[in-house]
């Protein structure tokens, strides 16, 4: 009698069972590395957004400063054109981050609350936070800066000027 080559059952099912306990094991870590990336993009979106707020500023269009911050995020993106920039599109940020102002259209997992601080006619600063379109999914923690530039975070709740800093 002559023997068949090829794998027994129990061949296979030992191969199947030590490929998921792999997956098991560096599933987790994907997700965990996936979060770590998508908080690091928040955070590098709002020192991007600090930086197009104090260009915007300094531009004033002829006069810096009389401008003063911008009204909205969309305003500093280019949803109306760049040439020439205006008020309410500077062109200083991508149009993903521009838009990305709800939990439905958000980048890199995250979406942005823009305030602005007027004072008569003119904004003389501003706020944003950046939060999680999921929490626990897309990130852990929710990020400040208004024009102090100071990033702060919060790991439960939406954060504040009150929150810790980054170091």
């Amino acid at each position: 009698m002559r023997r068949q080559k090829g794998f027994s059952l129990i061949e296979l099912l030992i191969v199947v069972a030590i490929i998921l306990i792999i997956a098991a094991i560096a599933i987790p870590n994907l997700l965990r590395a996936k979060i770590a990336a998508n908080e690091a993009s928040a955070v590098s979106s709002l020192h991007t957004i600090f930086t197009a707020e104090a260009a915007y500023f300094a531009a004033g269009w002829s006069n810096p400063g009389a401008l003063g911050f911008s009204t909205k995020l969309e305003d500093l993106g280019d949803s109306k054109g760049c040439t020439p920039p205006k008020l309410d599109s500077a062109c200083q940020i991508d149009g993903v981050l521009a838009n990305a102002t709800a939990p439905t259209t958000p980048k890199s997992g995250y979406y942005y609350t823009y305030s602005p601080i007027p004072n008569g006619a003119i904004n003389i600063g501003f706020s944003v936070q950046a939060d999680p379109a999921v929490r626990s999914q897309t990130g852990n923690r929710s990020f400040f800066i208004d024009q102090t530039g100071v990033i702060r975070f919060n790991t439960s709740q939406s954060a504040t000027s009150a929150d810790a800093s980054i170091q």
